[in-house]
């Protein structure tokens, strides 16, 4: 009887167990700020999109779009990436960019792929990857 006992003692203690507090874990959700240079980029990236369509359509691109003039004043999201050669870089490719709002509608596919390789020679010395994505805006 005191074995029965003992053996109901302890299946009765280790049959209880201790409650754990359960862990709350509270992930917060940080929101990067898109920098200027970013929100540009993506904005020139929607234009030449865009007048590859219409090049590909045999029509000239119109409204050279004014805010792009702000490539030199824009904030980038990593200030060390402006090196000496950026503004270098950045007066070639406006300079592309204009030629194809600018030119007869024979030469359209050559300015519009000098302007997107403006844009990948820049990106070939810093901020690499987006290469891949601006490629697709090459007419073949």
């Amino acid at each position: 009887m005191k074995k029965i006992a003992i053996l109901f003692l302890l299946i009765s203690v280790f049959s209880c167990k201790k409650e754990q507090p359960k862990e709350i874990i509270i992930v917060e959700s940080k929101k990067v700020k898109q920098s200027e240079m970013a929100a540009l980029m993506l904005k020139m990236y929607d234009k030449n999109l865009e007048n590859k369509k219409l090049v590909l359509e045999g029509k000239q691109p119109k409204d050279f779009p004014k805010e792009f003039l702000n490539i030199h004043t824009a904030q980038l999201t990593d200030p060390s990436d402006k090196k000496p050669s950026f503004n270098a870089f950045s007066d070639f490719y406006l300079n592309s960019f204009k030629k194809v709002y600018e030119t007869s509608k024979d030469s359209l596919v050559f300015r519009h792929n000098n302007a997107i390789n403006s844009c990948i020679a820049c990106h070939e010395t810093t901020c690499v990857g987006p290469i891949p994505r601006i490629r697709k805006l090459l007419i073949k």
